[in-house]
């Protein structure tokens, strides 16, 4: 599912009426009446008002209007913006409209206009804002968040940066918002993604090139699932996939201990671990199906390296002496498929993060790091990585040349000269310690399996973030609950749905489910 940007999506507006001569009232008119759709199935009673603003999304905002006007609904549209006092868009239809005068200061900033009607719809603002409101507009949606009622918002909530996902000055917090054509990159990014709610992308007459070209794609259930590994009949343990975990310091043996399960739980057919001996009796309790090799013994690490289709380094690994020497014993010996994460990640940028191509010689490789990895990688500060998550992880994948894997709210998987993919699964409900590990375990697993890195990570956060909500632990979650979900989410015979019975819906995604 295409996540274009703000100016990527008037762009393609513009292709679709220069080239195939689709005309704006048309895009306007799909817009509206499937929004008004959307609304009457959410909010089926009472009175809906809706705050116009200027422009093509001021359009959209009076179609709903007018459409929910013709099927019975009391409707009160608010400008918010100078428009003609005669709209061909209401086809005649007597729309009582006010000016946003009207809604004087009232007990809540909305002289009752607002505070009466059942649902809000937010019209106000669309994706070509750039930087914090102007004045008349900020009153606005300071108006529609004191209402104290629910806010439909059309294609993104006012005051959104429709590109970056930046609130510059107040925005409206919508419990629900209404994407034309595909959800825009900015409504899936934090702190903007707080203040969307669910989000629907609806269908409106774009030509199916539309696009194809936009910078970053949502990695939706239906995506990951075809492209879950799957066993043929005739099979044996080696031939689904090997892995070999590295990591775990001297009695530190949890988090190889998450990888190891997860990466059997995902399908791996056989799972080696490579850890400190003092590390072993817990192992072989813990994760009796897994076989222990000794950093020490040189012969059985060279034997597991050569035999594993994919390596999980660096969990708990540590960044002493010792496990420095170990990683590079590792990335000097065969260059199998593996996903770098954690400890690895540390002192691969304390012995020069610009060596990382020569380091990782060519091997199909998917970096794991959270934004404090990040910030060690490219010298910067997290803050810095914060303000651009996409950028810096396009250009982290783009010097290294291999695919990084950006965790945080949304997960962001990042390839050379690909599409960014943004995670749709991911919840808070994931951020407790060790869900890393989980999630290194499950990608090294698809890796081995024979994904492609940057399928493995996309597929990898499908897997791991499907199983939390399985799970049903809210924020009493745990990467143990996680690892025992993970045979449940990648056995699910279809993927989770949308409850609108509605054709035109492309995408819905509700954090709340």
């Amino acid at each position: 599912m295409p996540a274009p940007t703000g100016p990527e999506s008037a762009a393609f507006d513009q292709r679709a009426i220069e080239s195939l001569g689709v005309a704006q009232p048309v895009l306007m008119e799909n817009a509206g009446r499937a929004a008004a759709q959307i609304l009457a199935e959410l909010f089926p009673q009472g009175r809906v008002a809706v705050m116009v603003g200027a422009g093509n999304n001021g359009g959209d905002a009076l179609v709903l209007a007018r459409t929910l006007l013709s099927w019975g609904r009391d409707v009160t549209t608010v400008l918010v913006a100078d428009r003609p006092l005669e709209e061909p868009l209401l086809h005649g239809w007597p729309l009582s409209r006010l000016d946003d005068t009207a809604l004087g200061e009232g007990r809540a900033g909305g002289g009752g206009v607002l505070e009466s009607a059942a649902v809000v719809v937010d019209g106000i603002l669309g994706t070509g804002t750039r930087g914090a409101p102007r004045e008349r507009q900020a009153r606005a949606i300071a108006r529609v968040n004191r209402c104290g009622r629910p806010v439909l918002a059309l294609d993104v909530p006012s005051g959104v940066d429709a590109t970056t996902g930046a609130v510059p000055g107040e925005a409206v917090r919508a419990v629900v918002t209404v994407a034309f054509g595909a959800p825009k990159l900015g409504s899936l990014l934090h702190p903007a993604r707080a203040l969307t709610g669910r989000l629907v992308a609806v269908e409106i007459g774009f030509p199916p090139w539309a696009a194809a070209d936009a910078a970053a794609a949502v990695a939706t259930p239906s995506w990951a699932r075809a492209r879950l590994p799957v066993r043929h009949t005739d099979t044996h343990k080696n031939a689904v996939g090997r892995v070999l975990v590295v990591g775990g310091r001297r009695g530190m043996a949890g988090a190889v201990v998450l990888s190891a399960r997860a990466a059997m739980r995902a399908g791996a057919g056989l799972v080696q671990v490579c850890s400190p001996p003092e590390n072993r009796e817990v192992l072989q309790a813990a994760v009796p199906e897994a076989i222990f090799v000794d950093p020490d013994d040189a012969g059985a690490l060279e034997a597991a390296l050569s035999a594993a289709r994919a390596i999980a380094l660096g969990p708990g690994l540590g960044t002493t002496a010792e496990a420095a020497m170990l990683l590079r014993r590792v990335l000097a010996g065969p260059p199998v498929a593996a996903v770098i994460d954690a400890d690895a990640l540390n002192l691969l940028a304390h012995g020069r993060a610009a060596q990382l191509p020569t380091a990782l010689r060519g091997r199909p490789a998917l970096l794991t790091p959270h934004p404090g990895e990040m910030a060690r990688l490219r010298g910067v500060s997290p803050a810095d990585i914060a303000t651009d998550r996409v950028g810096f992880a396009r250009g982290a994948a783009s010097e290294y040349g291999c695919t990084v894997l950006l965790k945080g709210a949304p997960s962001l998987v990042a390839s050379p000269n690909r599409r960014v993919l943004v995670d749709a699964q991911g919840s808070s409900d994931l951020a407790v310690a060790g869900m890393g590990d989980v999630l290194t375990g499950t990608c090294a697993s698809l890796l081995a399996q024979g994904l492609e890195p940057r399928d493995a990570g996309a597929v990898g956060l499908y897997l791991s973030g499907r199983a939390a909500t399985l799970a049903g632990r809210g924020a009493g979650l745990s990467p143990t609950d996680v690892v025992r979900w993970l045979p449940h989410a990648r056995s699910e015979t279809t993927a989770p749905s949308t409850s609108f019975d509605l054709p035109f819906v492309l995408f819905d995604h509700d954090p709340a489910r």
